[in-house]
């Protein structure tokens, strides 16, 4: 069985090419800049303004007694020329006057009479915002991935309304076995809810990919290979759950071998050793067990740092804290096991409980956990009052933090 690492290294390398797209700026928070530059073409801002509501002035002539001449307020095209001994009523933002090279802020004058008093030397520059003092023309400006607001921010101060961005990868996901039905059908002898799907698609979506849900497929090996090479066509990767075990209706991991290629199988982790990796017609095929909890768990490990990959993004994304078992938990010594449980902070540090059941069928404790405490392979349980890395899935309640 590979190791968990050893499974992400070789399915990193599988990542495919990333398609780019464009969007308008109100559309772009959170997206993955296609360039790592964009080269502004305009000096931001493109004049000196003032940065207080005041006076503009020129420096050599205070402390004294100006008139007040003209005002120039924000938005203005043209505006008084400062005289010497002068002062020009000034807003926020307005263009310095020509001749002005000081802004004297409202409350460090005294206005009577049409002429402001200033008792005091300002230095030259004070309260003005010179051109290009952000961006100037020509400079190469760093983007963040992804794109933060401030980042979309700077964007609209260069002029730019759209931006090119890595296109989400598109991630085809396709239920296999003959007792699945769609939530919200009436269930029949036999038959069980497919919730793979559907937390499959969220888990994707979360990991910044856009999730095509192809529906479900029965046990038969050529209607499986028939959805494959359709989910194949329309999708950068493809994700299947259930059928890749050893039993009689498990058929998808010889249907891509049969299409494609079997790049590796059976993972030393727990939930999820039964892992088919493949490709079909150059896409990367991931079938992942049928059971719930090891369909998710695999996904978080290996899956969402591809999706991530595919946007110039590194890792999983997640915060990875030491956190201290509260009591044994029994595994599988020949595996890596990725336990569900609730984190909180303690006044020693972190701690860790369990969320539930440990069972590949016992979603709901999945659905209650915040983080997947790692315990290592060769290991028959986790040990309380133990330290284990522990990948939080969500943010501790505050509530439970004491």
């Amino acid at each position: 069985m590979l190791s968990v690492e050893e499974a992400r290294r070789r399915l990193l390398a599988m990542a495919p090419e990333p398609r780019v797209e464009t969007v308008p700026l109100a559309g772009a928070l959170g997206r993955a800049p296609a360039d790592e530059f964009i080269v502004s073409s305009v000096d931001v801002p493109p004049f000196a303004n003032s940065a207080m509501d005041g006076f503009a002035v020129r420096a050599a002539d205070l402390p004294g007694r100006l008139p007040v001449i003209g005002e120039v307020a924000a938005g203005a095209t043209q505006g008084p020329v400062i005289q010497p001994g002068t002062s020009i009523r000034i807003s926020t933002g307005a263009p310095l006057p020509p001749g002005a090279d000081t802004v004297v802020a409202l409350e460090r004058a005294t206005e009577a009479d049409g002429a402001i008093e200033v008792t005091e030397p300002i230095p030259a520059g004070s309260d003005v915002r010179a051109a290009g003092h952000d961006t100037l023309a020509g400079e190469a400006v760093q983007l963040p991935n992804p794109l933060t607001p401030a980042a979309i921010g700077v964007l609209a101060s260069l002029g730019v309304p759209e931006v090119a961005v890595r296109a989400r990868p598109r991630v085809a996901i396709l239920s296999s076995g003959e007792e699945l039905v769609a939530p919200g059908t009436p269930l029949q002898s036999g038959q069980i809810y497919d919730a793979n799907a559907l937390s499959l698609a969220a888990a994707v979506t979360d990991s910044g990919g856009d999730p095509l849900l192809r529906g479900h497929v029965g046990d038969d090996p050529d209607d499986v290979a028939r959805a494959l090479t359709d989910a194949a066509a329309e999708a950068e990767v493809v994700l299947t759950s259930g059928g890749v075990s050893v039993g009689r209706h498990d058929h998808v991991r010889g249907v891509i071998e049969r299409l494609g290629r079997l790049d590796f199988w059976r993972i030393a982790m727990q939930p999820g050793k039964p892992l088919a990796v493949g490709v079909v017609n150059g896409r990367p095929v991931i079938g992942l067990p049928g059971n719930p909890v090891s369909a998710l768990v695999v996904t978080e490990l290996l899956v969402r740092p591809l999706i991530r990959a595919v946007l110039g993004l590194a890792g999983d994304g997640r915060i990875h804290v030491e956190a201290m078992l509260d009591e044994d938990l029994r595994k599988d010594p020949d595996r890596t096991a990725y336990l569900r449980v609730r984190v909180r902070r303690t006044d020693a540090g972190w701690a860790a409980r369990p969320a539930g059941g440990q069972l590949s069928s016992q979603l709901r404790a999945l659905a209650a956990a915040n983080g997947l405490l790692v315990v290592p392979v060769g290991e028959p349980a986790g040990r309380a009052r133990q330290p284990y890395e522990t990948i939080l899935l969500s943010e501790p309640d505050a509530a439970e933090n004491r």
